[in-house]
């Protein structure tokens, strides 16, 4: 095999690597209209179920998304602070749904070993992760961080692009 030959085979893996990494356009805005359908009935179910005083309000910082991956993991921890006890099963299913057509989206379109890695819990999560004991004013907390996150994901959408 010669040198010319080489390189046109390097070169035409390489385009291949470089078209099947990366998600299609069309099904990357499929996916995108799905989750914004998704959250958007989330935020509405959250709205209706959950009637929080106007003075109690999230104390910053707030959560930081940081791609596909950091939305995952913000959803699970946050779901896994919700206690049942409050009677929002529906809530809880919702932000399961999200979060499963988000994991399975990761694992058909991301594919590079980065994205593989667990993101560390937020600052915020991870101090509602240590007052679990405080059970219900845990659960409000984290209803509230997760609706502020739909918010965010819901005004830069191309957060999702990124695993």
């Amino acid at each position: 095999m010669d040198y010319i030959t080489l390189a046109i085979l390097v070169s035409f893996s390489h385009m291949l690597g470089v078209t099947t990494a990366a998600p299609l356009p069309v099904e990357a805005m499929k996916m995108k209209n799905k989750v914004k359908r998704m959250a958007e009935q989330l935020v509405v179910r959250l709205n209706l179920n959950i009637q929080v005083p106007a003075s109690v309000t999230l104390t910053p910082p707030t959560d930081q998304l940081d791609g596909l991956s950091s939305v995952v993991a913000l959803l699970d921890g946050y779901n896994g602070l919700i206690s049942d006890s409050l009677n929002i099963s529906q809530v809880k299913t919702d932000i399961s749904s999200l979060k499963g057509y988000l994991v399975q989206w990761k694992q058909v379109h991301c594919n590079d070993t980065k994205s593989r890695t667990k993101p560390s819990a937020s600052v915020p999560l991870q101090r509602l992760q240590s007052q679990r004991a405080f059970n219900l004013t845990v659960s409000i907390e984290a209803l509230m961080r997760v609706k502020e996150l739909l918010g965010q994901l819901l005004g830069n959408m191309d957060q999702l692009e990124k695993c």
